[in-house]
């Protein structure tokens, strides 16, 4: 045992179910808030469309198999170590490398909607203000996810119950209010192909993605094997509704699709149920990019801290705090590029991401077929139902989402995609040699 671990068993504290679910639910949805360019890129009738079908082809399947490889191999790292396991060296230090560097797009896109949604209570907020109030958010939660999962957990709970009033409050008021059709136009009169079907389609599995990133965490969560399935069965439906109701109500009921954008969610509340519900949402949107960040942060950078543990990253990645027994050199890590990436917009950044979440999504699952065949001696206490025909169910329709979604993306997302992409192989041959070399240490598992 090394001291690394010797330090985590004595120091780490565990999370149960119930703080599981709120870090969980926060990490994969946080609210409705960012699915409001949906609205006008392919229009209200395909936008509550992909709310309801694209689970069905995305999260779901990714939830049953990280179900199962979580009861089969519940370790720190999680998908990663599955797809090393299946797949061998190279890809799984692909899995890794993919995600994290998708991670650092993804805290600076929480960081920014952070400084969007404030800009409701200061609409003359200028470009280095709006910097530093990410900046601001990004050094709070590097502060709580250094205390520990137990911290991540309590903070997740008190934000996403302070999401849920103003929420349903809207739902509610705004079912009552129904004056407009909220399908209706179907599709942007006059919109391109493209935006109407891939912009749209990008956003959509934006929503609808990291359902297998809490696995990264199982080594700190109490009974990983039973409480990781319960998780995701109270999750995933929950999150559906959370997407789902609000676009309805606010549709039905406000109206005005030609206006939704990122922070239309507050001005909708406010057409709803006057200034008090606008200005509630707004909070609740701001405190609902709080939420991602903070689980965003606890997730994806356990990433950094296994590859290093497996020796292809810098062995000092690997220290953990001496009282609180988390990676706080990853985490802070981390912090610094999401910090260097803020200033950018969300569009840019949700494009780019969607490149590596999918290949990260993709291999996860086909190392759920992969290990089946590998490593069928492996305690499984949940397993994805239906035989052959559900496994084929969970591993083809993530693959063919992503492949509809990659072909249908703009040229900015293809080339900052592949180019992200590229740096993968890169890495993995660098970090090879420095290992050959012996400038790298770790135990290499």
């Amino acid at each position: 045992m090394t001291t690394a671990t010797q330090s985590k068993s004595s120091t780490l504290r565990k999370a149960g179910l119930f703080y599981l679910v709120f870090v969980m639910f926060s990490y994969t949805t946080g609210g409705p808030f960012g699915l409001e360019d949906m609205v006008t890129t392919s229009g209200p009738g395909i936008t509550l469309l992909y709310l309801l079908l694209l689970p069905v082809f995305w999260c779901i399947p990714v939830s049953l198999v990280s179900a199962e490889l979580t009861t089969a191999m519940p370790v720190e790292g999680g998908f990663y170590r599955w797809t090393r396991s299946a797949f061998g060296d190279f890809w799984g230090f692909m899995a890794g490398w993919w995600n994290w560097s998708a991670s650092f797009l993804l805290g600076g896109v929480y960081a920014v909607m952070f400084a969007d949604y404030f800009v409701y209570y200061d609409p003359k907020m200028t470009w280095w203000q709006h910097y530093l109030l990410s900046l601001g958010i990004i050094t709070l939660l590097t502060w709580v996810n250094v205390r520990g999962i137990q911290m991540v957990g309590q903070v997740a709970t008190a934000l996403e119950l302070a999401i849920f009033i103003p929420v349903i409050t809207m739902v509610v008021m705004g079912l009552a209010h129904w004056h407009h059709n909220p399908f209706h136009p179907w599709v942007v009169p006059q919109q391109g192909r493209f935006k109407v079907f891939g912009v749209g389609l990008a956003l959509g599995l934006w929503l609808y993605s990291g359902y297998e990133q809490l696995s990264t965490v199982a080594e700190e969560v109490e009974n990983p094997q039973k409480a990781y399935p319960r998780a995701l069965a109270l999750v995933v439906p929950l999150s559906i509704a959370a997407y789902f109701l609000p676009a309805f109500a606010g549709l039905a009921s406000a109206g005005n699709w030609e206006q939704w954008h990122t922070g239309f969610f507050s001005d909708a509340a406010r057409m709803i149920g006057g200034r008090w519900l606008g200005t509630s949402m707004a909070a609740a949107a701001m405190i609902g990019s709080v939420a991602l960040l903070n689980s965003t942060i606890l997730t994806t950078t356990r990433m950094p801290f296994a590859m290093a543990e497996d020796g292809y990253l810098p062995e000092v990645l690997t220290h953990r705090h001496l009282r609180y027994g988390t990676p706080w050199l990853a985490i802070i890590t981390s912090a610094v590029v999401y910090a260097l990436l803020s200033w950018k917009s969300l569009g840019q950044l949700i494009s780019v991401y969607i490149w590596l979440r999918s290949a990260t999504t993709v291999l996860t699952v086909l190392s759920g077929w992969k290990l089946r065949r590998l490593r069928p001696e492996l305690p499984r206490s949940f397993v994805v139902p239906g035989g052959r025909a559900g496994l084929f169910y969970v591993v083809g329709a993530p693959v063919l989402m992503a492949i509809v979604a990659l072909l249908g993306g703009d040229w900015f997302a293809t080339i900052g995609g592949v180019i992200a992409m590229l740096t993968g192989p890169l890495v993995y041959w660098a970090a090879a040699a420095l290992w050959r070399n012996g400038r790298l240490r770790g135990e290499r598992r």
